[in-house]
């Protein structure tokens, strides 16, 4: 099974969609909902993002920290979790 970080807003509608897609599918996976995060957690949270998505938008995911899926992309994110 792939590791999954998810990068989300809490008020994110495309973040929302991707969490259903994922709870559907069975996916584990780390929700870390960036703007509900303070101070120094918050900083590195975006400097983990940024490293793959410097355009800061949301949702990212990133897979076994190699690859990342940034916005909701249904055939992607099922592709890269095999289903």
């Amino acid at each position: 099974m792939r590791k999954i970080k998810f990068y989300a807003l809490s008020t994110c509608g495309w973040c929302r969609r991707t969490k259903k897609l994922l709870d559907e599918n069975g996916a584990d996976y780390e929700l870390i909902y960036v703007d509900l995060l303070q101070g120094e957690e918050q900083k590195k949270a975006l400097e983990e993002v940024s490293r793959w998505n410097p355009r800061l938008s949301f949702p990212t995911l990133v897979l076994d920290n190699e690859e990342a899926i940034i916005g909701y992309d249904e055939a992607r994110i099922k592709e890269a979790l095999g289903l």
